[in-house]
């Protein structure tokens, strides 16, 4: 059985017998629950010990990624271009609507009071700093206090600056380096998913808690979280098809079209790099896309741009903001916006449930929200990573036909469409 769906049966399990033990016997269902939330806990401090090392490594192999990308020539470039738009733009979207769409949704704070003291989360937050003090802050003048603090964003700056002066080393000191800096990275991976495989003991022991304590209102909250997701998931494809229209010249019919066995492939596998193949084949076959554009762009698609990964951080951030009650500032989703798209860009290799801790721990610590509520949301990642997939290799297709058609290329074109 894969471990999403060990996820899952082990979500559906304890808040069955946390809601029916807290309807049976509520001081029983509590002082059970003050016994396994400590096993939950245990597992999400698993998680977050990695963080800090995973994301300064995935920042510094991105941006070295990226750069061997662009150098590659002039496809590439427009490319690496329209991946970062994109994805800027979107997650200016999600940052938008998700505050928007909660805003319509009854939030009754007894509950929330009640969620916060089930996974143990802090009761107030500090204030947000004023402007000046929080920019200071930006640059970290001492990168290991703030890797030792967990301060992702001055952290994420300083992963940049090392990335980006990597490469400008000579080819033979910066293969050695990147060779080192991929070992802490892929070090880091493996240590998460030996957490992972305790995943549903920690899941089973939060979710219980969670139930234990606050009862069926919780189960309404992340119905709220699941809908939220799937909705600006299906939103974003539906931009995608937009962008295709007005920016890669593409007839509506003709696109969507062509995308139906690319988006059957990606609901049914959710894995984009599953959906590879079918992409190249409409690409090419049903668009008319050049070999040229279609086996340099699409493979870097996959590798380095997913569209939903923005929208994801975004979504989550506002959500627990939403849940403690605290309105952000367009300073602190400006910020966030920034460091999803560069976190999005050094994370895409990652398995689902591994990407969904160590990528959205940063943006979500980076706003000065409590991370503790991720254990509990990662439980129901599996049901919107579904329309998350679809997004992802929607835009794929998508960024390839406005790249063919900004670097000269003509789709539909019956000479460039033979197989």
């Amino acid at each position: 059985m894969s471990t999403p769906a060990r996820v899952l049966l082990a979500l559906a399990a304890g808040a069955v017998l946390g809601l029916a033990l807290a309807a049976w016997d509520q001081p029983l269902a509590l002082r059970i629950a003050d016994i396994v939330q400590p096993i939950g806990r245990l597992w999400l401090n698993a998680l977050q010990m990695t963080v800090v090392p995973l994301v300064a490594a995935l920042v510094v192999v991105g941006i070295n990624a990226a750069s061997d990308a662009a150098a590659s020539g002039r496809t590439a470039r427009v490319a690496m271009a329209v991946f970062a738009i994109l994805l800027t733009v979107c997650g200016a979207f999600a940052a938008l609507a998700s505050p928007a769409f909660l805003s319509l949704m009854p939030r009754d704070d007894s509950l929330v009071t009640a969620f916060r003291a089930a996974i143990q989360a802090p009761e107030t937050l500090p204030d947000a700093p004023g402007f000046g003090e929080w920019l200071v802050t930006v640059i970290p003048s001492n990168a290991i206090a703030a890797a030792a603090a967990s301060a992702m964003l001055p952290l994420v700056v300083f992963s940049m600056f090392f990335g980006f002066a990597l490469t400008r080393l000579e080819p033979e000191r910066r293969t050695r380096m990147l060779e080192l800096v991929r070992s802490i990275g892929d070090t880091m991976i493996v240590i998460v998913r030996w957490v992972l495989w305790a995943a549903p003991l920690g899941v089973f022991a939060l979710v219980f808690a969670v139930c234990a304590r606050v009862g069926l209102g919780m189960l309404s909250a992340l119905a709220y979280y699941i809908l939220l997701q799937c909705a600006l998931y299906v939103a974003i494809t539906l931009l995608m098809y937009l962008v295709a229209v007005l920016f890669a010249g593409e007839r509506l019919g003709r696109f969507a079209a062509a995308l139906l066995p690319v988006q059957a492939i990606a609901a049914s596998s959710q894995s984009s790099l599953a959906s590879l193949p079918v992409m190249i084949d409409s690409a090419r076959v049903r668009l008319g896309y050049p070999l040229a554009v279609t086996s340099l762009v699409l493979p870097m698609a996959v590798s380095l741009f997913r569209i939903a990964s923005p929208v994801q951080y975004l979504s989550v951030a506002v959500f627990i903001a939403w849940m403690y009650g605290i309105d952000l500032t367009a300073a602190q989703l400006a910020v966030a916006v920034g460091l999803s798209v560069v976190i999005s860009m050094g994370s895409v290799g990652l398995p689902g449930q591994v990407s969904f801790m160590t990528t959205n721990m940063p943006v979500t610590q980076a706003m000065g929200l409590p991370v503790e509520p991720l254990g509990v949301l990662l439980a129901v990642d599996t049901i919107p990573d579904v329309f998350a997939t679809v997004a992802n290799t929607t835009a794929d297709v998508a960024a390839t036909g406005v790249v063919a058609r900004r670097t000269g290329h003509v789709p539909g074109a019956a000479e460039e469409a033979a197989p």
